[in-house]
């Protein structure tokens, strides 16, 4: 029986599965290094998944905004507010990378063929002009957009279309937790491979990688969205201790999507407009997700560390520019942000793909990316109701303030 559940359990046999990487490696070095096409290949087959996969997950949440056209003022705030979300959370998942350099004395792979820049505006613009006549994953991200709008804006003529988009998003998203289900023996292959290749020392800086993104997460939730809470009149930590109980559950399941039912419930009866509750929560599943955002500029550094590549101001900005778009293909999904950071390193050409391999290992242990998802669009509601003069005051210091935690005044928007 514990076995059985023990079967079940990914987080286990990914652990499992890193242990006997890592004592292969030890052990039989020249044998663990033959164990890296395990890695390869399902690397190469999200490769191959990418492009139909940001397609149909930016497509459907641009159609959804777009139908909504009665609420086109609100939708406004709630983009303005997830573009502001979104360009901090890069930024400071490109900064604390910088800062730290966990992979600045890791293992070393071959870096690709640096790109020489003039001036910053020459080597953005042509960087990106490259990245969309090269590479396919860009040109797919605009075809979405363009074809999400176009859905939105049909309205009911478009209704058939969208609803068959929605039922390709669930049966992709069922398709990637399938793939998922081989990450362990990727892993056990990937950690292999690097043990056996590169010594036991190259474990280390993966373990500085995942502190790095803990300490950006958490710098994001208590300078960022802390000071967002007080502009809108009341602490975080209240609003977090609140919704506690959904939280452990994303902790315990690594699933955003488990909390929504008790969220939904939870900040209506808070008193955030019904409206606003289900607006943000349905779009930031796709467009707030500031966890997985840290993540994808972390790594996307660390890896650039790694093959001993400088990257200079443009290159951060394109950097920065690129892992914008490319963070309009994240969902909630397990998996996701993996697969943003796969399509902005191949449209970046920053570092080879073999060196993705490097962070399955330590992929499972990013909790801290779904937990500041969770607690980025819990706060976008409060936020969100405030800024549009729908949250009720009353109700929302009647659902904190027995925790003797909301202080500050409302300043974004009047009581009510």
């Amino acid at each position: 029986m514990i076995l059985a559940r023990l079967y079940r359990n990914d987080t286990v046999l990914l652990l499992i599965a890193i242990a006997l990487g890592l004592l292969l490696g030890f052990v039989q070095p020249e044998l663990a290094v033959r164990m890296k096409p395990l890695s390869d290949v399902f690397l190469g087959v999200i490769g191959h998944a990418v492009p139909l996969v940001m397609f149909v997950l930016v497509a459907s949440a641009v159609a959804g905004f777009g139908e909504r056209g009665q609420e086109a003022r609100c939708v406004g705030r709630v983009l303005g507010y997830f573009l502001a979300m979104a360009v901090l959370s890069l930024c400071i998942g490109v900064a604390v990378a910088m800062l730290l350099a966990p992979g600045a004395d890791a293992v070393s792979f071959p870096a690709p063929i640096a790109r020489p820049v003039s001036d910053l505006p020459t080597a953005v613009l042509t960087s990106l002009a490259q990245l969309v006549a090269h590479t396919i994953i860009l040109p797919v991200l605009l075809a979405a957009l363009l074809c999400g709008l176009g859905l939105g804006w049909a309205g009911a003529a478009g209704a058939p279309l969208r609803r068959r988009l929605d039922r390709l998003v669930g049966g992709l998203l069922h398709v990637l937790r399938l793939l998922l289900r081989f990450a362990p023996l990727a892993a056990f292959g990937a950690m292999a491979y690097t043990v056996g290749r590169y010594g036991p020392a190259s474990a280390w800086p993966l373990l500085k990688f995942v502190g790095t993104v803990y300490f950006a997460c958490l710098l994001f939730i208590i300078v960022v969205l802390g000071t967002a809470a007080r502009l809108a009149g009341f602490g975080l930590f209240s609003l977090i201790a609140y919704v506690k109980a959904e939280l452990c559950l994303v902790a315990f399941t690594g699933a955003s999507v488990a909390a929504l039912p008790g969220l939904i419930e939870k900040l209506e009866r808070a008193g955030c407009a019904r409206r606003v509750v289900r607006l943000v929560l349905s779009t930031g599943y796709t467009f707030n997700l500031a966890g997985s955002n840290i993540y994808v500029t972390c790594a996307a550094v660390f890896l650039a560390q790694c093959t001993g590549a400088v990257l200079d101001g443009p290159q951060l900005l394109i950097l920065l520019l690129v892992a914008l778009l490319t963070s309009l293909g994240s969902t909630s999904a397990g998996g996701s942000a993996f697969l943003t950071l796969t399509a902005t390193v191949a449209s970046l050409n920053l570092v080879p793909l073999e060196a993705l391999g490097l962070l399955l290992g330590v992929e499972r242990l990013m909790k801290c990316r779904s937990l500041t998802n969770v607690i980025g669009n819990t706060l976008a509601c409060v936020v969100v109701s405030a800024w549009s003069g729908a949250l009720d005051r009353k109700a929302l210091r009647e659902a904190l303030e027995p925790r003797r935690r909301l202080a500050f005044p409302g300043t974004l928007a009047g009581k009510r």
